[in-house]
């Protein structure tokens, strides 16, 4: 299986129009959002719920499966997700004997409206793992990365990430796991075998594609641009 990872978007429509018709020349099987589609605000008449529409159907547009977790921006736009079918917050879904599982938000500084706890973190990634568990090959999704990585850098050299989000890693081992908030951060990692991605913001031209052999998973950045 071949993931696409698209992430960050923060209510850039233009952008994320403009790159999508490159995503047809990639070869993918699912398309994975880790979060934030929305921004703190909007422009003046515009609605949150219309840009994550607009988004999903731009993706849509690709004729992949969806998957999805909310960003620390996304919180009013969760029922939107819920009601497309393609959320993964609190949750599992199986595609081609793939179980993806996950969970979404971040901590920050600045007070944004969806910030689980570590406690909730983990409570929503064993949630989701409980129904994928049976799966061969696994996949996790959030928006926090996990701490002490490549992936949760910021720019003054500090490491910001989950440290639930890396143990549950650690401990469980997927094949992948995405993760995005960081976005200067972008780029792979791995821990304990499991390869790990953060693919930047898709505006800025930037993805990832993540290959789920038998026997290797590998991921990379690709930049559309």
């Amino acid at each position: 299986m071949n993931i696409l990872v698209a992430s960050d978007f923060h209510n850039d429509i233009e952008s994320i129009m403009n790159y999508v018709d490159k995503l047809s020349f990639l070869k993918f099987d699912v398309i994975v959002a880790p979060g934030d589609f929305i921004d703190q605000n909007t422009p003046r008449g515009v609605e949150k719920s219309d840009i994550v529409i607009l988004i999903l159907e731009e993706l849509g547009s690709l004729g992949r499966p969806i998957l999805a977790v909310p960003g620390n921006l996304d919180k009013e736009i969760l029922p939107i997700l819920e009601e497309m079918d393609v959320s993964l917050h609190f949750k599992g879904k199986i595609i081609d004997n793939v179980g993806f599982y996950g969970v979404g938000g971040a901590s920050t500084p600045f007070g944004t409206s969806l910030e689980p706890t570590e406690s909730e973190l983990e409570a929503g990634l064993n949630t989701g793992y409980d129904m994928i568990k049976k799966c061969e090959k696994k996949v996790q999704v959030t928006h926090n990365p996990p701490a002490r990585t490549k992936l949760d850098v910021i720019s003054s050299g500090a490491h910001v990430g989950s440290e639930t989000v890396r143990r549950f890693i650690e401990k469980f081992k997927p094949d992948a796991a995405i993760s995005a908030h960081i976005h200067e951060a972008k780029g792979v990692d791995q821990l304990e075998g499991s390869q790990l991605i953060n693919a930047g913001r898709f505006p800025e031209g930037y993805c990832g594609l993540i290959s789920i052999e038998k026997e290797k998973t590998s991921a990379k950045i690709i930049n559309l641009i």
